[in-house]
């Protein structure tokens, strides 16, 4: 999601300086690569990349590309094969194994649903999208129409589709997106072959603190860098302060039967009880236990939790098994964790994990590291009267 809005803040700030702009997405992945579908970087005329599609060894031929893209104004289909292990050839040294295919398409500003504008509209609001890219691997010297379309959650769509004969497959497989929650890849065959990237674009993770220690300052720091949204609560009003925590997006200073009535709750919420106060850590895990939320972090000893869920037992309050499962105390992954640094390390990365659903073990015992089954191409045939 920090991709998305660096590329909006770069592409303001080229419209302003009068500079044109590319758009390059790594629009589908056959075997291993850096990045996966999806993943952009915005070119200016004069060389300024924002974002990435590679681990750096596609960008500077990219950059070459777009430049001829902005100066054609056409859309245009690259495609990098290193699975011969020859790379070499191609002046980019990837040594990735995979083949890489990149949809680059100028940015018209002036046209209503550009792909920038697709992308504030998304995040004006916090919502999952299904954004859809359609070009052609058949077709690479033909018509790009590129990224068209979007939907959200009310089935509104933005933006139209190049071809109607498309349109209701298509739309279709965007909502099952949206229902399922995996990207995916088709052709689509009407004559000519469409293939279209269905892709789900979700909110930043939201990050609450409830808490506002210097522990808690390290942990908005590196939630910061990764682009997600973060709240911190706190009952003593001295500590919560945008002096102390100038990346926090929100600041609240309240008792805890009042703290939660500002929080917004939806499945990338996540909350870490760290005040060091037993009353108002219990407060609040009381009050978070019905809400179904994927992460509940709690600081401090397994004791401390284990008291303090037998207290909200005691009071009446009935915890199920599937609410236990989504408390984390102690809160962090295993990696040797000392210092509030790397404290919070260790529970920025438990909270990637659980929100991937991974178990967060080393990338080295793992046979394969991404699922690529969802981003297979899958045909589609259309209804016509040429076959």
């Amino acid at each position: 999601m920090k991709e998305l809005k660096d590329i909006i803040k770069a592409f303001d700030k080229a419209q302003k300086a009068g500079k044109q702009t590319a758009l390059a997405t790594v629009v589908h992945v056959e075997g291993s690569s850096y990045r996966r579908a999806g993943a952009r970087m915005l070119v200016t005329d004069d060389g300024q990349l924002t974002g990435a599609i590679s681990g750096g060894c596609l960008e500077g031929d990219a950059l070459r590309k777009a430049r001829l893209v902005m100066a054609q104004q056409k859309p245009m289909l690259v495609t990098y094969d290193t699975t011969d292990d020859d790379d070499a050839k191609l002046g980019v040294g990837l040594g990735c194994n995979g083949i890489i295919h990149i949809l680059i398409e100028p940015i018209y500003a002036d046209a209503a649903n550009n792909p920038i504008a697709l992308f504030k509209q998304f995040l004006s609001k916090r919502e999952p999208v299904v954004l859809i890219t359609i070009f052609s691997l058949n077709n690479k010297l033909g018509p790009q129409p590129g990224t068209c379309v979007l939907l959200n959650q009310e089935e509104q769509i933005t933006g139209s589709f190049p071809d109607a004969t498309i349109e209701e497959a298509l739309l279709t497989d965007a909502k099952f997106v949206l229902k399922n929650g995996n990207s995916v890849t088709k052709t689509y065959i009407y004559q000519d072959k469409f293939t279209c990237f269905i892709e789900l674009l979700q909110p930043a993770v939201s990050l609450v603190l409830v808490g506002a220690g210097n522990d808690a300052i390290p942990l908005t720091n590196l939630a910061s860098v990764l682009g997600w949204q973060i709240t911190v609560i706190d009952g003593r009003a001295n500590y919560i302060t945008a002096d102390r925590f100038p990346n926090a997006n929100k600041l609240i200073a309240a008792k805890p039967d009042t703290a939660l009535s500002k929080i917004y709750f939806d499945n990338r919420t996540a909350f870490v009880l760290m005040t060091h106060n037993y009353n108002y850590d219990m407060a609040i895990l009381k009050q978070l236990l019905p809400l179904q939320l994927p992460y509940i972090g709690a600081l401090g000893p397994k004791k401390r939790l284990s008291r303090i869920l037998e207290e909200l037992l005691e009071q009446g309050i009935d915890i199920t098994a599937d609410q236990l499962s989504r408390i984390y105390g102690p809160a962090g992954l295993d990696v040797g964790s000392e210092n509030s640094e790397e404290i919070a390390l260790s529970i920025i990365a438990e909270i990637q994990a659980v929100l991937k659903n991974r178990n967060g073990s080393s990338l080295r015992d793992k046979t394969v590291i991404h699922n690529r089954n969802n981003e297979q191409i899958a045909q589609q045939m259309l209804p016509t009267d040429n076959f």
